[in-house]
């Protein structure tokens, strides 16, 4: 068979990835698609295979049948199976690392200096959004970035480990970003190694298969800077978690700069060795607290800047006011109500956004209280929420408890009054009253119908 027919498979493979990637996103084609082989095309059957069995059971279960009909389309229609076998020793000399067309691809985003061997990339690819420019700063994070900044900065080791904890989508993995990023500026000649836990884990056990553990521990020891994102994966892997504990010591002991990243704080990661948690907490321990209104509102505020293109105050209200379980769910929100509009070519309304987000909003859904509805008209319009229960008449407190009581008869199932007595024991007449009110001035006022429409939204989504 003449070379370029044997390298037509590799070409197809290559147009396969780049789709996945494309479709499934940058982190999901890293963790799944990036370390699988293509083994060979035999007649209709293409053959892959994957570094782990636990690899090789999760990408059948979820990715295969995507996997398959993409190649289908590609081959168009000669394919028809799909194989996934566990990695062999004959097949790693097929790894997909090795075609020229991946390899241009991943030279671009690769992070680690050039005295890297590029046939077997050990670093995960830098997403060129996430650097500090990018980072909207609040008091949930000022800490975490400044350590951040610290470390990039610097070309001294001023704390041993730097470790980022936080939930989900709050930012950890842009700040490792970041550090890489602004490292790699400062300095290109400094050795920056970043890559997820799961993957220095799949990089040892590959290692270990090939008898080349000593190739594996100079890669890892040799390197000016390690980051190692989600460390909690290790939890429970004895063995991953013994490398681990002394490449983190040779690199300490040589004065060379240790970033990680977790869910949690050191102390209280499951299935870790102590010894090894207490190496963790040696250096900075710097924590993102969950999002408040104010930077969950600034994010979208940087994000539609950036992007150019116009989103109504109140939308981006209604966002921040509803969407607070992270950061990741916040931005993917917003990309699909601006995707939305310019395919549609539909101007960003709440109603839009309402019907766009539908099925993520209802994740939200809660049984709507009286207390619920003083709590949000009190935050919306500045007053206290003492003052939806006083005797003060003046119009800035007493047209807000009038939306309150108005929205209370309408989005509960109480009475008139029931709803009375949750506003300072006040009579049914004075609800009823309050909802006549809001109902004119709506007629009347766009601006002040908005207003209540928004609140009625927020609480009802």
């Amino acid at each position: 068979m003449s070379e370029e027919s044997q390298s037509l498979p590799n070409k197809a493979w290559a147009r396969v990835r780049a789709k996945l990637r494309q479709e499934f996103g940058e982190s999901v084609y890293r963790s799944w698609f990036k370390p699988l082989i293509l083994t060979g095309v035999y007649g209709s059957k293409v053959e892959l295979s994957a570094p782990t069995t636990f690899m090789r059971e999760r990408i059948e279960a979820q990715y295969s049948s995507r996997i398959k009909a993409i190649w289908i389309l590609e081959s168009g229609g000669s394919i028809k199976t799909l194989g996934i076998t566990v990695l062999s020793a004959s097949s790693s000399e097929n790894v997909v690392y090795n075609n020229k067309l991946e390899l241009e691809q991943d030279s671009k985003l690769s992070l680690v200096s050039r005295n890297v061997k590029v046939e077997n990339p050990l670093e995960a690819a830098l997403d060129s959004r996430f650097t500090f420019e990018n980072f909207v700063v609040g008091k949930p994070n000022e800490l975490a970035y400044a350590a951040a900044q610290r470390v990039a900065g610097s070309d001294e080791v001023n704390f041993n480990p730097l470790f980022l904890y936080g939930g989900v989508g709050l930012g950890k993995t842009h700040l490792m970003h970041s550090i890489a990023w602004e490292i790699r500026r400062r300095d290109p000649s400094r050795r920056v190694l970043y890559l997820s836990a799961e993957k220095f884990m799949y990089q040892f056990i590959r290692a270990l298969r090939f008898k080349d553990t000593m190739a594996f521990k100079d890669q890892f020891r040799s390197v000016d800077v390690l980051m190692i994102d989600d460390v909690q994966f290790i939890g429970g892997k004895d063995s991953t978690q013994e490398e681990f504990f002394h490449t983190f010591n040779a690199l300490v002991d040589q004065n060379r700069q240790v970033v990680v990243s977790a869910d949690k704080s050191p102390n209280d990661l499951e299935g870790l060795e102590e010894r090894l948690r207490s190496r963790l907490g040696w250096g900075l321990v710097a924590d993102i607290h969950p999002t408040t209104y104010e930077l969950r509102l600034g994010i979208l505020q940087s994000k539609v800047e950036k992007a150019g293109v116009h989103v109504p105050i109140k939308v981006l209200e209604f966002l921040a006011h509803k969407i607070t379980s992270n950061v990741r769910e916040l931005e993917g929100a917003m990309n699909r109500i601006t995707a939305h509009a310019t395919l549609v070519g539909r101007d960003i309304t709440l109603e839009a956004t309402h019907e766009v987000l539908h099925d993520l909003l209802r994740a939200y859904d809660r049984r709507i209280t009286v207390e619920e509805i003083q709590r949000q008209v009190a935050s919306h319009y500045q007053v206290r929420m003492g003052d939806m229960h006083s005797a003060r008449r003046s119009r800035a407190v007493a047209r807000p408890r009038q939306i309150a009581m108005y929205l209370s008869k309408q989005l509960t199932q109480h009475s008139l009054p029931d709803i009375g007595r949750r506003f300072g024991g006040r009579d049914h007449t004075t609800v009823l009253h309050a909802v006549r009110k809001v109902d004119e001035l709506c007629a009347v006022d766009a601006g002040f119908k908005d207003d209540v429409e928004f609140l009625r939204r927020m609480l009802e989504t």
